[in-house]
């Protein structure tokens, strides 16, 4: 069976994640980790692909960003993929891939699902047991979203700026946001998507995103198509 193209539309919110192979370490120390931030810093221009958030976890690491073209997307990955692996394989004296193969990525509504994405990336660290506190993990965007540090890597969506007027109002909202419990159902709908590559939303949001794609954007369903029923005989 033909994989399914990758769904990537242009000005709209994507979640992505990038593991590595048999889930080995792809950042070994502070060098590695900043390294990527830096390349990120270089790839991602507001303008062209805007990143709203991010973090860097040993293994693997997620991004929510909006491409300003269709292409841009799979075009930035991919230049990043290339050009961390290269200075990877140089410093660490190794060859070969590090990914465990092509990025996994969602588009989702940021009406419903933003926020919660944010913070299922940003407490990534928490739930890992990397660190107690989130805003204390200095390879995400969570300090820059609770007002802890300015990140010049990090363009604020729409809906972020809506939590409040001012910069202090905003960021006292996200941490009440934080604080609260993801819904087990929410968290479980973000992973399903962005492992399947299934858009993230329902409604308005599924239509309008139909008339920006040609690729199909539900499941099929499971199991042979049931058979019309043959006509009554008179």
């Amino acid at each position: 069976m033909a994989r399914l193209a990758r769904l990537a539309v242009a000005g709209c919110v994507h979640h992505v994640l990038q593991r590595g192979i048999d889930q080995r370490p792809v950042f070994r120390d502070e060098a590695d980790f900043r390294r990527m931030l830096a390349d990120l810093g270089e790839l991602c221009r507001p303008g062209a692909l805007a990143l709203h958030a991010y973090v860097l976890m040993p293994d693997h690491f997620h991004l929510l960003l909006t491409p300003e073209d269709g292409l841009g997307l799979s075009r930035t990955m991919q230049a990043l993929g290339r050009r961390y692996v290269r200075w990877f394989n140089q410093r660490h004296g190794r060859a070969g891939t590090l990914w465990e193969g092509r990025f996994r990525s969602t588009v989702l509504e940021p009406e419903r699902y933003l926020l919660d994405c944010m913070r299922y990336l940003e407490l990534n660290p928490v739930r890992s047991a990397l660190v107690a506190d989130g805003a204390t993990y200095p390879w995400s965007s969570m300090a820059h979203h609770l007002g802890l540090r300015v990140d010049p890597l990090i363009t604020d969506h729409p809906q972020f700026w809506a939590l409040g007027n001012t910069p202090f109002e905003r960021q006292a909202a996200y941490g009440r946001v934080c604080a609260a419990p993801l819904d087990p159902a929410v968290l479980a709908q973000i992973r399903e998507s962005t492992h399947r590559g299934w858009p993230l939303g329902a409604g308005e949001f599924l239509d309008a995103l139909a008339r920006k794609t040609v690729r199909r954007l539900t499941r099929r369903p499971v199991g042979r198509p049931r058979r019309k029923p043959l006509p009554q005989l008179a």
